[in-house]
């Protein structure tokens, strides 16, 4: 991992940031419980960041809220300058399709549909033409490394195959920023590794930032920063804290 230079906490135009961010859940019995207490990131563009905890400190939580899928209690969340803490839900839908994409640990494929047409999906849904959106989702399956199984049902597929075919389907819209939730949790360490190489190899290649919440310090150890959630903030694992991201990238 290389130095960085500091920046301020604040959201990037061009980038991912979470800036003062709470959120609290009602208990069984009415007490709000807090999970993310004043939380602050900026993920520059093409950077990657892993975040570890132990289970239940809200890394997760975490993730759903700075791809949309949830709403923080208070604070504010940007993705190339959209608020999304403030959007409609129809604008948010509209910017996490085309802004993020989303690699989880069980892979969400579409059983009925083949592996061309799952990649292809995003893309229909944000109004690329058909043939457009079919010859985006062949060359991304090629670069995975599954050119030979377009056509195939996701359950004639291993894990490790269906995990690429997710990974190819995050990139489908050429998002900003990859979130990726213990991607290889279900898989053996083997197709494991391979998967963690195809991630970082690809976000590269495309430019996207990526989060990633993971307990595998093997791959948190391949990011430019690794961060812990701890007591709902997020605290430096290796001296580099959440408002440290490469200047020249945010500029």
């Amino acid at each position: 991992m290389s130095a960085r230079a500091p920046a301020p906490a604040a959201a990037p135009d061009h980038g991912l940031g979470a800036r003062e961010i709470y959120k609290a859940y009602s208990g069984g019995d009415g007490t709000p419980r807090h999970v993310l207490e004043g939380l602050e990131l900026v993920v520059a563009p093409g950077e990657s960041v892993a975040i570890i905890g132990q289970s239940g400190t809200g890394k997760s939580t975490l993730l759903h809220l700075l791809g949309g899928l949830d709403r923080p209690t208070s604070g504010e969340i940007r993705v190339r300058g959209h608020r999304l803490d403030r959007l409609t839900e129809d604008d948010l839908s509209r910017v996490r399709n085309e802004q993020i994409g989303f690699v989880f640990q069980f892979h969400h494929l579409l059983r009925e549909f083949t592996v061309v047409e799952n990649v292809m999906m995003p893309q229909l849904i944000g109004g690329v033409p058909p043939e457009a959106a079919e010859e985006r989702a062949r060359e991304l399956l090629s670069e995975v490394g599954l050119a030979a199984r377009l056509l195939h049902k996701p359950a004639q597929l291993s894990g490790g195959e269906q995990q690429r075919v997710a990974v190819a389907r995050a990139l489908a819209n050429r998002p900003l920023v990859i979130l990726a939730d213990e991607p290889s949790g279900n898989l053996d360490p083997e197709t494991g590794e391979r998967l963690h190489e195809l991630l970082f190899s690809v976000s590269a290649a495309h430019r996207s930032s990526m989060v990633l919440v993971t307990h595998n310090m093997s791959l948190a150890a391949r990011a430019d920063r690794v961060l812990e959630l701890l007591e709902g903030r997020l605290v430096p694992v290796d001296g580099r804290g959440p408002e440290h991201t490469p200047v020249q990238a945010i500029g």
